[in-house]
């Protein structure tokens, strides 16, 4: 595999794993315990929607047209590394108590 193939293999593998990550967030937010009933909960879509729009999009469409490589495998990476801490912060948040 030439390096072009690997690094559009990455991109493409990261940007499905964020996309998959991305609408899990929509189910697990709605199983969480009404709460106070405000919806507040559904803030935590927002930069969560954002890593999305910013990072992973870009990469998948770079690395659809198989474009611009070296700056969508790093994009999609990062992206998924916003993702994972992001997602640990709310977690904590999301914890009864």
């Amino acid at each position: 595999m030439t390096m072009t193939g690997a690094l559009r293999t990455f991109t493409l593998a990261a940007c499905a794993a964020g996309f998959s990550f991305w609408v899990y967030t929509f189910w697990y937010i709605a199983q969480l315990p009404v709460g106070d009933g405000s919806g507040f909960q559904w803030m935590a879509e927002v930069p969560l929607t954002g890593i999305t729009l910013i990072c992973m999009l870009p990469a998948l469409l770079m690395s659809i047209s198989n474009r611009a490589l070296p700056v969508a495998a790093p994009l999609a990476g990062a992206g998924l590394v916003m993702y994972a801490l992001l997602w640990m912060q709310l977690l904590t948040e999301f914890q009864p108590g």
